[in-house]
């Protein structure tokens, strides 16, 4: 039979064995608690970026530049409020803020808005004179009301009003509609002055309408027909 010491002896050595095991099953469980842990972590984040999105796609294209004018305004009108508490003017306040650069890039963008590329037909013509008279107009409120009182009912005229040659337009009026038909007689004079005539040039048309033909083929043809004209004059054309 085995003595007193060496069963002390055996477990002993037992004792050490079983901890290194509970302490490698302990490191297996806690690192197995922080895989599950980062799972749902990554589940919960997965699952917010996918409602994000969903929220994204539902909104209009234009949200995001909605969004952007809608945040300038709110600083606008806060900078606003802020001048208006020193007793500043805005308007000057922000002309400070603009760089040289910033200012030239807006108006070679406003020159862009509304180019004039000359006379391209009588419908432009027509509406840019037309653009260009309104912005003119100044309305006198003082005459608008004065004549709306005078005038009555028939201010506002129905299917069944006769206001024909009731309307006498003033001095100021008159004056101001002269001026501006002065002023466009004068511009239109430029633009539709005669040519001078070259006594040298070759006689190839019929009449003033037949000359301007021939002038404006000329002008988009004339270097494609240039070689068949001298061939004609030299009389060597085939």
């Amino acid at each position: 039979m085995a003595s007193v010491s060496e069963q002390e002896s055996a477990v002993t050595d037992v004792e050490p064995v079983e901890t290194l095991a509970s302490q490698k099953r302990e490191a297996r469980l806690r690192k197995f608690k922080e895989l599950h842990l980062k799972r749902n972590e990554a589940h919960r984040l997965n699952h917010q970026e996918v409602a994000e999105e969903d929220k994204k796609l539902k909104l209009p294209s234009n949200w995001e530049a909605k969004k952007a004018r809608l945040q300038w305004e709110l600083e606008e009108n806060e900078k606003k409020k802020e001048c208006a508490a020193r007793g500043e003017d805005y308007d000057r306040v922000k002309l400070l803020e603009v760089t040289a650069s910033d200012a030239e890039r807006w108006q070679r963008k406003k020159k862009k808005k509304n180019p004039d590329t000359g006379f391209a037909g009588y419908a432009e013509a027509q509406l840019r004179q037309y653009q260009r008279l309104t912005k003119q107009i100044k309305p006198n409120m003082e005459a608008y009301d004065k004549q709306r009182e005078e005038s009555g009912e028939d201010f506002y005229p129905t299917s069944n009003t006769l206001i024909h040659g009731t309307h006498v337009p003033t001095k100021e009026g008159i004056d101001r509609m002269v001026e501006d038909v002065e002023k466009q007689i004068e511009k239109r004079s430029k633009y539709s002055r005669r040519r001078a005539y070259n006594d040298d040039a070759d006689i190839d048309y019929i009449n003033e309408r037949n000359a301007k033909f021939n002038q404006k083929a000329e002008r988009f043809y004339g270097k494609y027909t240039a070689e068949i004209k001298q061939n004609l004059e030299r009389g060597t054309a085939v």
